[in-house]
């Protein structure tokens, strides 16, 4: 059963309005449930069907004023991308050695990793390890790449990665409630934006199904999905 917070929370939302977005975040924001500073998410249905491999919309972007997570990095690589990768601000860098104790210990002590090209061979060992937890680096995300030093300052800086559901659902973190309705507002419409350029060419009808957002703890707010498909376009 929810709790007393939640309860009072809910009923300040109008269950049957869709807000404008900036209403809906700024409700959100107001009606913060937990002591912590609580992540505000946005959940966007597509009309894509994930089971066809030309609708799994699936991509990367960096939000403006990042997502106030903390996110170690991971660099896979040798040579002389080792030193890139320190001096780019990567947590962990290593090669054959890493990979060994991941897949010796299970060390995941990382909520993100990138690899150079010419490792790609001797990572795809520990395949099983990183790809369910969505660690795996792709080279559609930008996390394999020679250009070590720009992918980690993406990451670092607010990088979000996206992919839709088996329910045409994608979920992605808009930042903290801290940040405030102007900067959450910026994050949901670069979000929007680049959902809105990942269309499918094969997808029909109105792309954006529905928009809604909550935070952490919080009752989940309905965007109007009609201005949520302008703004995303503009």
């Amino acid at each position: 059963m929810a709790g007393k917070k939640y309860r009072e929370a809910a009923a300040k939302i109008d269950p049957a309005r869709k807000y404008s977005l900036e209403d809906a975040i700024k409700t959100v924001v107001e009606n913060k449930v937990a002591k912590f500073d609580e992540t505000v998410e946005m959940a966007v249905r597509l009309n894509v069907d994930p089971r066809q491999a030309d609708q799994n919309v699936r991509g990367t972007v960096v939000l403006p004023n990042g997502t106030g997570r903390a996110v170690r990095v991971l660099v896979l690589t040798k040579g002389e991308k080792e030193r890139e990768a320190r001096e780019a601000g990567a947590d962990y860098v290593g090669g054959e050695d890493v990979i060994k104790r991941i897949q010796e210990e299970g060390w995941l002590e990382f909520e993100s990793v990138i690899a150079t090209p010419d490792i790609m061979g001797a990572v795809g060992r520990i395949g099983k390890i990183l790809g369910p937890r969505g660690l795996m680096p792709n080279p559609k995300l930008g996390t394999v790449t020679f250009d070590v030093a720009k992918a980690v300052g993406e990451v670092k800086a607010g990088k979000v990665d996206y992919r839709v559901d088996k329910g045409g659902v994608v979920h992605a973190p808009l930042g903290k409630v801290s940040f405030g309705v102007p900067k959450l507002t910026e994050n949901a419409r670069a979000l929007l934006a680049a959902l809105v350029r990942a269309k499918p060419a094969s997808a029909k009808g109105n792309y954006v199904q529905s928009v809604a957002l909550a935070s952490t703890m919080g009752p989940g707010v309905r965007v109007d999905p009609a201005e949520a498909r302008t703004m995303a376009a503009a």
